[in-house]
């Protein structure tokens, strides 16, 4: 039985409890927050076995063999660092830390301890991964020409969305995953790079943008993302032969191929999940299992390249976060 320890009692750690709580072989072994009441409270929801009042606690602890953070983006860094320096394999939430440099230091401190760190950037690691792949490689979309994508919630009243000392905004936390969605399938050959943003007028943090990567094969990869609205969040891959269309680049719910007549050519069957954040916990039990130190999903490269796209971004918009 592998013990997880979650740091954090938020709404994505309620998530990652619950997928714990359904999955064979796991167990929800401890949960730390900065406040012991809210700690006990959320290990009695979940059946969790401890409850820590800080997160050094949680980490001196053994007993577990994964741990989980749940936290918002700016204290990723330090608690990877902290983890690590527990002999602890660590999953980190998306936006990995806020900076690629700090990317980079954490990800060497990994490999020089031979201990898994790993991205829980969940949608690399879905099943409707392979399918869209599979799609595209199959040729039946022809030259593929461009790609859109979006992905936008009403969240600007969030505290880690508003706040700049959290390392808010929408590109950190909500941008990540059109960045992943062309990633993941059309590489990293990318020649340019092309944005506006829009800053939140009572925040400061980038509120909603538009950014273009133009690959070296000419190809145009176009998102958009915003706190202030709910979007329709597809995305949709563009050949001279047809298109095929993705409903929530988040979670595909449906996946649909056109002909270029704009005809419905077939609709793909998506599998049934327990939760969505089901394979990326497994894929680093097995990791762990196999004394593995990177996901196969999502290998350090690619968490250096995400965050170099968005380091590349906030400096064309000259926007930084108070503790960098």
């Amino acid at each position: 039985m592998n013990n997880i320890g979650i740091l954090g009692c938020g709404n994505i750690a309620t998530k990652m409890a619950k997928t714990v709580n359904l999955m064979d072989g796991i167990n929800l072994y401890g949960v730390a927050s900065r406040s012991l009441e809210k700690a006990e409270e959320f290990a009695k929801t979940y059946k969790s076995n401890k409850a820590f009042g800080s997160y050094d606690e949680l980490l001196s602890d053994d007993k577990i063999d994964l741990v989980y953070i749940a936290v918002p983006h700016s204290h990723h860094y330090q608690l990877i660092k902290d983890a690590l320096n527990h002999n602890k394999n660590v999953l980190c939430e998306k936006a990995f830390t806020a900076n690629s440099t700090m990317a980079r230091e954490v990800l060497k401190m990994a490999k020089d301890k031979n201990l898994l760190l790993a991205e829980a950037i969940y949608t690399r690691y879905l099943p409707t991964r392979k399918i869209i792949s599979n799609i595209i490689t199959s040729g039946v979309l022809g030259n593929i020409a461009s790609v859109d994508s979006n992905l936008g919630y009403n969240i600007h009243d969030v505290e880690r969305i508003r706040e700049k000392s959290l390392a808010g905004g929408a590109l950190l936390d909500l941008g990540v995953y059109p960045i992943n969605f062309t990633l993941m399938f059309f590489g990293t050959k990318i020649k340019t790079i092309e944005s506006s943003v829009i800053f939140d007028k009572a925040s400061g943090v980038d509120g909603q943008e538009n950014v273009s990567l133009i690959y070296e094969n000419g190809m145009l990869a176009t998102f958009r993302t915003t706190i202030y609205t709910n979007l329709n969040r597809r995305g949709v891959i563009n050949g001279d032969r047809g298109h095929l269309e993705i409903t929530n680049i988040n979670n595909p719910e449906a996946i649909k191929l056109y002909d270029e007549n704009y005809t419905l050519i077939k609709e793909y069957e998506i599998p049934v999940q327990l939760t969505g954040f089901k394979y990326e916990v497994q894929e680093c039990l097995d990791c762990i299992a196999k004394g593995v130190i990177e996901a196969p999903s999502m290998p350090h490269s690619e968490i250096i390249r995400v965050m170099d796209i968005c380091d590349n971004l906030r400096d064309s918009w000259n926007y930084h976060f108070p503790f960098e």
